[in-house]
């Protein structure tokens, strides 16, 4: 059987189980002409055991109207709001910090990411994770 070919690739950050066709959904696949509630549904049952969680969904589609989809970690910055119980990043990043991210947490956060970041070791992961930190107004420790 010959490859499918692809016509384009979405990429969303959804919240787990919860997805509807409502902004951004509806609109990212309907210009495709793609079947919304079908992706909606295969994400949410996907997802379910996620729920709270914002999860990342990457969407190919094809040419033939058809798509395949697969799911990432949660963002970089929900793992550190998660961690230190944030609701949001600082709103003036370098002068009030949000909070503080000791170095254990980032390396949990880090081994917990390893799969989709781009390096190969421990120690260049945790730089990303504070890196990302930093640039929401949470201090390093």
């Amino acid at each position: 059987m010959p490859a499918k070919k692809v016509k384009t690739i979405l990429k969303l950050n959804l919240p787990a189980g919860e997805a509807t066709p409502a902004p951004p959904v509806g609109p990212a696949l309907g210009q495709h002409g793609l079947a919304i509630m079908d992706f909606v549904r295969a994400y949410n049952e996907k997802t379910a055991d996620k729920k709270g969680q914002v999860i990342p969904a990457v969407i190919t589609v094809y040419t033939d109207r058809t798509f395949s989809f697969i799911t990432k970690l949660p963002p970089v910055t929900e793992m550190i709001k998660k961690a230190l119980s944030l609701e949001k990043g600082s709103q003036k990043t370098g002068r009030e910090p949000a909070g503080s991210l000791t170095r254990a947490q980032a390396e949990i956060i880090a081994k917990d990411k390893m799969g989709d970041l781009n390096c190969d070791t421990l120690d260049a992961a945790v730089k990303v994770i504070e890196g990302t930190a930093r640039s929401m107004g949470v201090k390093i420790e």
